[in-house]
């Protein structure tokens, strides 16, 4: 999973990448100081490895990863070329979402690229770049399908849903906006455009505003407004905070945490956030060599899962042994889970959930 933080110049990005990747990418107060993006994995945090840890006494513990990707600062143009606009889109083209930071903090100190402290404004400009974008691709794409209509009209079909998706964003709104029945989403995830990936807004707000639940912080309302009209997440964050939080060893976070009455880092809740919107799950396996997290979409079956950990597990499944994790820790071992009879065969319709602690039994 490969998520891009983007946003204009100075409203949190790199400090909040920084904070939750420790990448130390460079952070600076002037435009475009992230030129090539920086590029951070991070672990997915997962309570249940270290719990079928105390269980398995692993040789390793392997937690799922998410590639995070800092990208360099856009300003109005963007899609004309102004400021590192090509180099923005094209890197925003190859990641699954999007973390769109928008600041919601004043503060004299920092320069803001357009002179004042507006999250509408901010979000505007950049979804214009983005729509400004997708208007110039499908308008090529169009011109492609008008002459493949001449000798096939197949592609009349085609044409109407490029002409319907055009017509959307020459309304200045988002094509993830429109309503498509499963058959137009498959065509429409090969056109490759930018208004179509899901998006969550981090809020950035000060330690203050954030302390206090974003009650007292307008702005914030403003961007759950917005987001909740386009389909998108908003959470709200402290990029600041997030900092101090990251050089904190495990037992003074969560003691932090909750001196200021929160559960989970804005990591941790990013995380959470970032699987909701885009349909992920994590399954399970366990063993004296390795306790280990795999993501999979929700609603793969177990074959497919297994090809995740070996195209050979694909190709040659059998069966999946399954228990879910809460039965698994109740007992204890999968040994007394089977006298149980909590262990369960299931065959290549099973859909895997999440949670599930499997092992795959195949043949090649």
């Amino acid at each position: 999973m490969k998520i891009g933080i983007i946003g204009l110049p100075n409203v949190g990005k790199s400090t909040l990448f920084n904070a939750i990747t420790n990448a130390g990418a460079m952070s600076a107060n002037y435009p475009f100081c992230t030129v090539e993006p920086n590029v951070g994995i991070v672990s997915v945090p997962d309570e249940r490895l270290q719990k079928l840890a105390e269980i398995y006494e692993p040789d390793k513990i392997t937690p799922a990863t998410i590639e995070f990707v800092d990208i360099a600062g856009l300003v109005k143009g963007a899609s004309k070329g102004e400021g590192l606009g090509n180099k923005f889109l094209g890197n925003i083209r190859e990641v699954d979402a999007i973390v769109h930071v928008v600041r919601c903090f004043k503060n004299d100190n920092i320069i803001h690229v357009n002179g004042e402290v507006n999250p509408e404004k901010d979000i505007e400009i950049i979804n214009l770049e983005l729509i400004f974008s997708d208007i110039e691709m499908l308008e090529k794409k169009i011109q492609k399908i008008e002459k493949m209509i001449k000798s096939d009209k197949k592609y009349i079909v085609e044409m109407e849903l490029c002409k319907k998706i055009l017509s959307t964003l020459e309304q200045g709104k988002l094509a993830k906006t429109i309503a498509y029945t499963e058959e137009e989403k498959e065509y429409v995830k090969t056109l490759g455009l930018l208004t179509i990936k899901p998006v969550i807004y981090a809020a950035n707000m000060s330690e203050e505003d954030f302390s206090d639940g974003a009650k007292s912080n307008s702005n914030y309302d403003k961007v759950r407004e917005l987001a909740e009209v386009e389909k998108s997440e908003v959470i709200p964050i402290c990029a600041e905070l997030e900092s101090q939080i990251s050089e904190m060893d495990s037992e003074e976070k969560m003691e932090f945490l909750k001196d200021i009455g929160l559960e989970k880092s804005g990591l941790d809740r990013l995380v959470s956030a970032c699987y909701k919107l885009l349909g992920l799950i994590s399954y399970l396996t366990a063993g004296k060599d390795e306790v280990r997290a795999w993501t999979i979409k929700k609603g793969t079956k177990a074959p497919e899962a297994a090809g995740k950990i070996h195209s050979d597990f694909e190709r040659g499944f059998i069966r999946a042994e399954i228990i879910s994790f809460d039965n698994l820790i109740k007992f204890g071992s999968i040994s007394t889970a089977k006298e149980k009879g909590l262990v369960r065969s299931e065959g290549k319709e099973y859909i895997i959930q999440d949670g599930d602690v499997v092992l795959f039994r195949f043949n090649v």
